[in-house]
């Protein structure tokens, strides 16, 4: 898995490790289907403190399929934490829907359909 991380914030670069192990941990499971990530860090109020640590994590499926998803937080260790289990509810989410669609589409072995009755 390719691993992009982006930063203009000085303090946040300094995780930039912590980010990329944090990826890698948590896409493991699903690391087959995700080819690359790029997480971003930035401060969105600057030096002024508060809740404004931000978090973007984009991933893209080797469908094509692209899943992006910000979290904001005090710190940066809770941001990259807060969005990548986000991240990974939502790509077994969408790996769950493409499988119910599919078993949906095709009828079970040795059953007859409406259709095929006519």
């Amino acid at each position: 898995m390719q691993v992009v991380f982006e930063s203009r914030d000085p303090e946040a670069a300094r995780l930039r490790e912590l980010a990329v192990h944090r990826v890698r941990f948590s896409m493991r499971r699903l690391a087959w289907w995700v080819p690359r990530a790029k997480v971003m860090l930035s401060d969105i109020n600057g030096p002024r403190g508060g809740v404004d640590k931000r978090c973007q994590v984009e991933l893209r499926t080797d469908g094509d399929r692209t899943v992006v998803i910000t979290a904001i937080a005090r710190d940066w260790r809770s941001a990259i934490d807060n969005a990548l289990a986000r991240a990974v509810r939502a790509l077994v989410r969408m790996l769950a829907r493409g499988r119910a669609s599919t078993q949906r589409a095709q009828p079970a072995a040795g059953r007859t359909t409406a259709a095929e009755l006519s």
